[in-house]
């Protein structure tokens, strides 16, 4: 088995919450409202690091039918989110290649959680 190598991110960070490595930067962020049931809001970005993905799979969302694969933290192996990797509606296909991040399973840089307001 490989060695982790865990990337440093410079700026403002969101973190694991439980083991605080980086998986994204607010430069990455979309800053748009992800809605995952059961468990809750997440927030969609561009890019993500430090963690690994699990297998394809067919899942159906709040916005319809997607192939997605968990992503996991590479330290700990907490689930944090998915990457979209088709989507099936024509209205959706910006999605692909982003990432999902739960909000209950990340943290700001500043150890607190955060929370993005929209106005």
């Amino acid at each position: 088995m490989g060695r982790i190598f865990v990337v440093d991110l410079e700026g403002k960070t969101y973190n694991c919450k439980f083991c605080k490595t980086q998986p994204a930067s607010t430069a990455s962020s979309t800053c748009f409202p992800v809605i995952s049931v059961p468990k809750g809001e997440g927030y969609l970005f561009n890019t993500v690091v430090n963690v690994t993905s699990g297998p394809p799979e067919e899942r159906m969302m709040i916005s319809g039918m997607h192939t997605v694969s968990d992503v996991f933290c590479c330290s700990c192996g907490h689930l944090l989110g998915w990457k979209y990797l088709v989507a099936h509606e024509e209205s959706q296909k910006y999605k692909q290649g982003k990432f999902a991040l739960e909000r209950d399973g990340i943290i700001d840089g500043a150890d607190s959680e955060f929370y993005i307001a929209f106005l």
